[in-house]
């Protein structure tokens, strides 16, 4: 029996459309599968209660030991994480300029980054206050051989302004991270590296930090597979501290203010931070234990056997797809962005009555609503990612698109 027709989801309950997953870890359709043992986790962590400052000094010990860095902290999200990190670069430990944020007027508040990287991400650097300043150009989409942006734009673009250098990890990103590092910390500036989705394999939690990064920002809810709302920030202990102490709850009298030593060197600061610029970025004890038991489990997970799985899946996805009039498909190359095989399907209109586009529409209006993988609407093409998909929810995918085909062409 396919289950994904006959059970009803929590989300069936509340009178909310329930959406099979064959996009990959998208946000907007809530994330990943979390991890049954994150949710045991979480359960019990609402149980009791706990001060959050201790907390995240115990995750900052444990994310330390797995990525390398000399720190690090739990956020809300990715996201929340690069806004932190540029809070942290821009107001480091001054707690007079923490209280000013996202005001920066007599600060160094520019952030350099390659236009290649520029995406609708970095607002949450301006929305800690930076001033985004673009280095080199899109030449490398003209076909002349040229790249993207040259280490030397980058070093031009670095004044008495500048606060932190951005960069974004994708495999086609350029200059090379370690380059981009070596620049940066020959003019003692820091670099933040946006590593949201690189994640497998579990090499990357300490590969940025070995090539130069001092702050890296990995999302919590996507291949890790705990809580949605988590993030990962790893890097400087300095730069750590700063983000703590933008973030935690910091509404305590002086006199009795005793964060944890390992976090947080209460003695060298003139006083107690106010409520930070990351007061309203909360994560719960619950969403901390769930990310932290996540982890664990994501490090020992068998890699090999997981891309195994995804590639059969993918190759059976493919093989069925190929038999719908008007498809074609090819299953993407581990080089490609996603972490996972992708199934690229390209529809011909003509053959199939209808267009991608349309087709994508359609499924998205079902019930439950199908999402599958729409970045290239305008060339005819959908994709499926079996990342989060069941052998029950692929199969109800394949024969919902088939279905739809076949009554086009009837």
């Amino acid at each position: 029996m396919d289950r994904t027709a006959e059970d009803e989801s929590i989300y069936d309950e509340l009178g909310v459309p329930a959406v099979i997953n064959a996009t990959g870890t998208k946000t907007r359709i809530g994330g990943s599968r979390i991890r049954p043992e994150a949710l045991e986790a979480m359960a019990r962590a609402g149980e009791s209660f706990v001060r959050l400052s201790d907390l995240q000094a115990e995750a900052s010990r444990r994310i330390a030991a797995v990525t390398g860095a000399e720190a690090g902290y739990v956020t809300s999200g990715a996201a929340a994480g690069l806004l932190l990190g540029a809070a942290a670069a821009i107001a480091g430990t001054d707690i007079q300029q923490m209280d000013r944020l996202p005001e920066t007027d007599d600060v160094p508040d520019e952030i350099i980054m390659p236009r290649t990287h520029r995406t609708g991400y970095d607002h949450a650097f301006r929305a800690a206050g930076a001033t985004i300043v673009d280095a080199g150009t899109n030449d490398r989409e003209l076909g002349t051989g040229s790249t993207g942006v040259e280490p030397w734009e980058i070093e031009a673009a670095i004044t008495e302004q500048t606060a932190a250098i951005g960069y974004v990890q994708k495999p086609y990103t350029e200059p090379p991270l370690e380059t981009v590092a070596a620049i940066a910390h020959e003019h003692d500036i820091p670099v933040i590296v946006d590593a949201a989705a690189e994640l497998p394999p579990t090499e990357n939690l300490s590969r940025f930090i070995e090539e130069g990064a001092d702050l890296v920002v990995f999302s919590g809810g996507k291949a890790i597979r705990g809580p949605q709302t988590t993030g990962i920030v790893a890097g400087r202990g300095d730069l750590i501290e700063s983000v703590a102490l933008q973030h935690l709850d910091m509404h305590a009298a002086d006199s009795v203010w005793n964060p944890p030593a390992s976090l947080i060197d209460g003695d060298s600061l003139e006083g107690v931070p106010r409520q930070g610029i990351g007061r309203p970025l909360k994560v719960g004890k619950e969403e901390l234990v769930g990310l932290l038991v996540a982890l664990e489990s994501f490090r020992e997970e068998d890699q090999a056997a997981l891309a195994t799985s995804w590639q059969q899946t993918a190759a059976q996805i493919a093989a069925e797809l190929s038999e719908v009039a008007g498809f074609e498909t090819r299953i993407t190359a581990e080089s490609d962005v996603s972490v996972a095989p992708e199934i690229v399907v390209h529809v011909d209109p003509g053959e199939a009555s209808l267009s991608a586009t349309t087709l994508v529409g359609d499924l998205r209006r079902e019930t439950p609503r199908i999402f599958v993988g729409a970045d290239r609407l305008d060339e005819d093409v959908f994709t499926i990612n079996p990342m989060c998909l069941t052998e029950d929810e692929a199969a109800h995918v394949v024969a919902r698109i088939s279905n739809r085909v076949s009554t086009c062409n009837q």
